[in-house]
């Protein structure tokens, strides 16, 4: 088999058993009702913790619908953010919304920012002694107020949550409005935050517990079977991945990694650190929702052209097609176009910023010498090297490296960085020059009895 069709098939082979491992994960996570207790009331919990963002969705959305197939009779949503994605967080609410099963928000201790507006689409809000509830202002990635049309629709959203619970969405509006003013609770140019006796006292919360047997007693259900949803490993490790400084991370090492290994003989660490890297952007990304699979295909369209590309040296419309075509599935993986193209941007510049400082230190060893031009020939002196690299064509020597298509042969006592013609060529094995294009040297295996 050709490297192309050994490369294909290995992209192919590994996203497959992504996707069963996926799968797998998620099968993990079932909980059957007893068919003993029947008749006993049973109680979801559901950890809202750490950052809202499109990988707490895909969970809730997977407790939510064994709740519901369970015939749960109440959900209990354990809330512990301080904020997130805006975006993430109107899908939540949307979820709660269509929910027919009662839910609690039980806020310990944070409900800020995106977290206030989970809570505010509860049926009932408990919050613990020492919980805080507010300051749900839309701000943009740098932490500045966004613009009025964001604020705006925040705060119609905001405030339909509290109208819908029988709650004065004055309140709600004045998390999100620093402009509103309310006597003994918030001056002007400051935000609502309820500490959570103000929340009682106003109608943003029914009780105040410490612990969630106290809300369960409030609610009556103190004799309930509780079953608390855990966040399995695979979503746990797309929450990490899909945030965007990690994403970005992944990304540039990715890179990095890969134009590394296109310079070097072989298949090393860099590729594979890159190949890793890919993987669990994409593992992380399908599993949190975001990664389609048309996104997945459009990927290995592009590792398949650029792939062609390095076969078909002097076209380059393959190499365009399959950088655009992998720039633009990561994209299509992302939360959004918008958050993919700024992992994109972030991912350059990372990349951009490690081979300036890899040039700084490594320029004169190992692989990084055949990425950095050492020094600059005149014309006379490249046309010099040029004819005497065609002089090669028809002579044999030996490989010195495998070749998987890119290495090195000795031929006439000198070494030589070459490229098979599409076939892996062991180290020791004899070849024959059949080529030269530009700064190439293509190489063929040859016959045992021909003479180096």
């Amino acid at each position: 088999m050709n490297v192309i069709g050994w490369k294909i098939k290995s992209i192919v082979t590994v996203f497959v058993a992504l996707f069963v491992l996926v799968s797998a994960a998620g099968s993990f996570c079932f909980v059957p009702k007893d068919a003993s207790a029947q008749d006993e009331a049973l109680v979801y919990v559901v950890q809202v913790n750490n950052v809202v963002e499109k990988g707490l969705l895909a969970y809730m959305e997977r407790a939510f619908g064994e709740a519901e197939e369970a015939g749960a009779d109440h959900i209990i949503l354990e809330i512990h953010t301080p904020g997130g994605a805006v975006d993430a967080a109107g899908d939540i609410g949307n979820l709660m919304q269509r929910t027919t099963i009662p839910i609690t928000a039980f806020v310990n201790t944070d409900a800020t920012s995106a977290g206030a507006f989970i809570a505010l689409n509860a049926d009932t809000i408990v919050m613990a002694p020492t919980g805080a509830m507010g300051s749900a202002q839309v701000v943009d990635l740098e932490g500045r107020a966004a613009d009025e049309k964001a604020q705006s629709y925040w705060k119609s959203r905001m405030a339909a949550a509290a109208e819908a619970a029988g709650r004065d969405p004055i309140y709600a509006i004045a998390m999100v409005d620093p402009s509103v003013e309310i006597e003994g609770l918030v001056t002007d140019e400051q935000l609502l935050n309820f500490r959570a006796d103000e929340a009682l006292e106003h109608g943003y919360a029914e009780a105040i517990a410490s612990n969630l047997q106290e809300v369960l007693q409030f609610l009556g259900l103190e004799q309930a079977r509780v079953v608390e949803v855990e966040i399995t490993w695979a979503e746990q490790l797309a929450r990490f991945i899909t945030h965007p400084i990690v994403a970005s991370i992944l990304l540039s090492v990715a890179s990095l990694g890969l134009i590394l290994e296109l310079y070097s003989p072989g298949f090393g660490v860099p590729g594979i650190l890159g190949i890793v890297a890919l993987l669990l952007f994409f593992f992380g990304h399908t599993v949190a929702g975001f990664a389609g699979m048309e996104a997945i295909l459009l990927f290995i369209a592009g590792l398949i052209l650029i792939v062609i590309e390095m076969f078909m040296p002097g076209f380059g419309i393959f190499g365009i097609l399959g950088i655009v075509a992998v720039g633009a599935s990561l994209t299509l993986a992302s939360e959004s176009v918008i958050i993919g193209l700024q992992n994109l941007g972030i991912a350059l510049l990372l990349t951009i910023v490690a081979a300036a400082i890899l040039s700084r230190y490594l320029h004169t060893k190992g692989v990084w010498s055949r990425l950095v031009l050492q020094e600059e020939l005149s014309t006379e002196e490249s046309r010099a090297v040029l004819q005497q690299k065609s002089a090669l064509v028809g002579k044999t020597g030996i490989a010195l490296t495998k070749l998987r298509p890119s290495g090195a042969v000795k031929i006439d006592g000198q070494r030589y960085d070459v490229v098979s013609d599409g076939t892996m060529i062991d180290r020791g094995a004899k070849v024959k020059v059949i080529k030269v294009e530009g700064p190439r040297i293509v190489v063929t295996e040859v016959d045992d009895d021909l003479e180096a």
